[in-house]
């Protein structure tokens, strides 16, 4: 018999039984964050530091640093006459990566692509032989959290709902034993679940937050709401042979809330958004809402939006596009400006062209920093150096440029200056949510994922930006990293179980 994969063996454990149900475990657990409902709750934390307008500021039309790139091509516009699909997943660094490589073969279907090991089929990335698809995040917000009010009675729990009447919530326990490193004894937890009729309770409870904080708050999402996660479109999608075939099996598909492109050999081409999205107030898309008042129930859902292509091109990259009426928060469009860009830069493409499009290198987004340096004067000769250095760089993240180096540290240190300044400041400390919550309410990667509004925003609050920048050029002037871009910025995958202390 093969031996178990590593982790069992540090930790003791034997695998468990595969359940029917576990591929749908797999696949809400792998995909629960991905919509990022957190953000919800940290539009809520800066309003309650700096005022409602402060959302608009730490917008950074994309926060998170997992994105995705992909782009197709129309057989007009290839070498062959045949359309080019290209993706470029970015999902979080992980060990082992989320995706496999996979060749599914047998009398019904013959498929290559990208599968999520666990999960039947190959949803995100595959090609039948004649037809292909692939995917990026639309961005879409699907998902609601709820301030809820609990109370404890005899018979359990109580949630107020939104006709002002205690409505009883479902409620039990569940032991769930933590893992240690073999030969320790994994801690046993008694974890309460309660569901209200919005959904599960994810934070705090009828005693509120750990550190006291009255507070709950349930999400709403739809797989919950439908008892469905779209796993009806998997066995559609291996068997498509046409466009058609799969845009018919994706009016199944539930989330993540996808852009797709596909292509097939007679010529058919597909660009639109599957996934379910509900109808919902405004409010409910931006800031976690009241359970207890009326006006934020959903009614009904979207109808998932698609889109052409413009001069033989369409390109994804979690930019604003067909998903926009759809969410709230995009991505930068520098990624999808600057595809564009390349792919406007010949006639023709062929597939072995491709990779010099998804191993560009140019930094659209440095253009904010970089205006700023052009007006700092009264600089020690060591940061005018610098920054007629950086004033001269190419602006491409090349493994061997130490001016990539050199304008990742500059940035660093202003991401951090403005977070330590005084104004800001307070933000630093979130609410007691839980730790899987707190990622998404850290100050200074907010900062750094809105620095580009931040810093061309007519006004920061008083905050003096141009000495910022200026303190931070002297600073890496005065310390300059050592060697390259290639050398200071390192692989760190994530891992459920880290290596163990040497």
């Amino acid at each position: 018999p093969e031996a178990p994969a590593p982790e069992f063996t540090r930790t003791g454990l034997t695998p468990g039984r595969w359940e029917p149900w576990t591929p749908l475990a797999v696949w809400l657990a792998t995909h629960i964050l991905f919509a990022g409902f957190p953000a919800k709750l940290w539009r809520e934390h800066i309003t309650t530091h700096l005022g409602p307008e402060a959302v608009a500021l730490f917008a950074t039309d994309g926060p998170g640093t997992a994105g995705s790139n992909g782009w197709l091509v129309s057989g007009d516009r290839t070498t062959t006459g045949h359309a080019l699909i290209a993706g470029d997943p970015h999902r979080w660094i992980e060990d082992p990566g989320v995706y496999q490589q996979i060749h599914l073969s047998c009398p019904e279907f013959d498929v290559v692509g990208l599968a999520v090991p666990g999960i039947p089929g190959i949803a995100h990335f595959g090609h039948t032989g004649t037809v292909a698809w692939a995917i990026t995040n639309a961005m879409s917000d699907y998902q609601d959290l709820y301030h809820e009010r609990l109370r404890r009675t005899g018979a359990g729990v109580e949630a107020l709902g939104p006709d002002g009447v205690w409505h009883r919530a479902a409620r039990h326990t569940e032991l769930i034993r933590v893992a240690g490193e073999k030969g320790t004894e994994g801690e046993t937890v008694e974890v309460e679940v309660i569901e209200t009729d919005r959904g599960p309770v994810i934070a705090g409870g009828p005693e509120g937050l750990d550190d006291g904080t009255p507070a709950a708050l349930s999400l709403r999402y739809p797989p919950r709401v439908t008892a469905d996660l779209g796993f009806g479109a998997l066995l559609p999608l291996l068997r498509a042979r046409r466009v058609a075939d799969v845009d018919r099996a994706l009016d199944a598909w539930a989330e993540p809330v996808n852009v797709v492109q596909a292509a097939d050999t007679e010529g058919g081409l597909l660009h639109r958004v599957a996934g379910r999205v509900p109808i919902r107030p405004d409010a409910n898309r931006l800031r976690p809402v009241p359970a207890w008042e009326p006006g934020h129930a959903w009614d009904g859902w979207h109808t998932p939006p698609r889109a052409g292509l413009t001069d033989g091109v369409a390109v994804m990259a979690n930019q604003r596009g067909p998903a926009t009426p759809l969410g709230i928060e995009f991505a930068p469009p520098h990624r999808a400006d600057r595809i564009t860009e390349l792919l406007a830069g010949r006639e023709r493409w062929s597939a072995a062209d491709m990779p010099a499009i998804h191993t560009d290198t140019r930094l659209g987004s440095a253009a904010a920093l970089l205006d700023r340096l052009t007006t700092l004067d009264g600089l020690t000769p060591e940061a005018a150096a610098l920054r007629d250095r950086l004033l001269a760089w190419d602006r491409h993240m090349d493994a061997d440029s130490a001016d990539a180096a050199h304008y990742a540290a500059l940035r660093t240190a202003v991401v951090r200056r403005l977070a330590a300044h005084p104004v800001l400041a307070p933000a630093s400390v979130p609410p007691a949510y839980p730790e899987v919550l707190q990622p998404w309410l850290a100050l200074v990667p907010r900062v750094g994922h809105a620095l580009e509004h931040l810093l061309r925003a007519e006004d920061l609050y008083g905050i003096d930006r141009a000495a910022a920048v200026r303190a931070a050029l002297e600073e890496v002037a005065a310390r300059p990293p050592a060697g390259t871009w290639g050398d200071t910025h390192r692989l760190t995958a994530w891992r459920a179980l880290p290596d163990p202390t040497p």
